[in-house]
């Protein structure tokens, strides 16, 4: 296990989490449970641990997850050239308290109203506490981190696509990826940006990517992603999102092989039953033991927990599912 990566988290308070506490996360990690458990919350309080080293991460990072939950709601053209403090603000309120605590990191941001006044309370590892005035708080929206992504449901936007696409020049990876693509579907011939637009060739043409669907975009998003994010998190919402059954294996077989390469630290979310025994099927033949399954339930008090599985574990419980089947 890389010292760099998330082994641990208790989630004292961010959304639906009280007093959470899940232990032995490995290289690649999905998460399952029945609908509106938690689990994209879960992987977002994740997120920001990692993320949030420094004030401005921290307000970038509770702005940005917001921005993911709104943005069917939003005009994201406009939203991307974010010119609006309020806006801004408004989206920052949205998180009233989040505490959590890792192997790694210790953050805690909590909104203070009395008086008529609005501060902001910060309290970042073993850092000094600081207070900032909501008038007087700085937003940089460019306090990111190059090597932790996250791909939400509705898939990047195009210019993440285009800065997450770097990566793969950068490497020289443009065949691995099109080899990839061709995988997907054998009508296409390459991916590539043109202009501001990302593209691929079919039919010998140029056809902006939004033409082949959902399901391609969020393939190449997680490709790009894995390189990317090399030494660092990629965090993957409804990981089986426009993916069709017969291409999980494949998409597992990616995964697990470039994150090694890459020494990348995988979250993904998945409702999918076909989707969890794909990773299984994929881990074990691969023979790739750095995986866990984590399974959040409510217990008696209404409070969500977590099973975390190691392969083992995992593996054993897979098998006696199917023999009782």
């Amino acid at each position: 296990m890389d010292s760099h990566f998330l082994t641990d988290i208790d989630i004292i308070d961010f959304k639906c989490f009280q007093n959470f506490s899940a232990k032995g996360f490995k290289r690649v990690n999905l998460i399952g449970g029945k609908n509106n458990i938690g689990k994209t919350a879960f992987m977002e309080a994740c997120y920001i641990n990692n993320f949030a080293k420094t004030i401005d991460n921290l307000v970038v990072v509770l702005i940005f997850i917001k921005f993911m939950r709104e943005k069917a709601n939003l005009v994201i053209k406009n939203l991307e050239r974010i010119e609006n403090k309020n806006l801004m603000r408004n989206f920052l309120d949205y998180v009233k308290h989040y505490h959590a605590k890792s192997n790694l990191n210790t953050q805690e941001f909590l909104i203070i109203e009395q008086d008529g006044k609005k501060e902001y309370q910060f309290n970042i590892d073993d850092f000094p506490q600081k207070i900032i005035n909501s008038n007087e708080l700085n937003i940089n929206l460019n306090a990111g981190v190059p090597t932790i992504w996250f791909v939400d449901n509705f898939g990047l936007t195009n210019d993440d696509l285009i800065k997450i696409y770097q990566a793969i020049q950068k490497l020289d990876k443009e065949v691995e990826l099109n080899e990839f693509i061709r995988r997907f579907d054998n009508n296409i011939i390459g991916f590539k940006v043109i202009g501001i637009n990302p593209v691929c060739k079919s039919d010998n043409q140029y056809r902006d990517l939004v033409e082949f669907g959902d399901g391609l975009k969020h393939y190449i998003s997680i490709i790009c992603g894995l390189y990317a994010c090399e030494n660092g998190y990629l965090f993957i919402d409804e990981i089986d999102n426009g993916i069709y059954y017969d291409q999980l294996d494949q998409l597992w077989e990616i995964i697990l092989t470039i994150s090694k390469e890459t020494n990348c630290q995988v979250f993904a979310t998945t409702h999918s039953k076909e989707m969890i025994e794909s990773f299984a099927r994929v881990s074990q033949k691969l023979n790739e033991q750095d995986v866990s399954y984590t399974t959040l339930v409510k217990n008696d008090k209404n409070e969500v927990k977590a099973l975390v599985q190691d392969y083992e574990m995992f593996m054993y419980s897979m098998n006696f599912e199917h023999e009782v089947r």
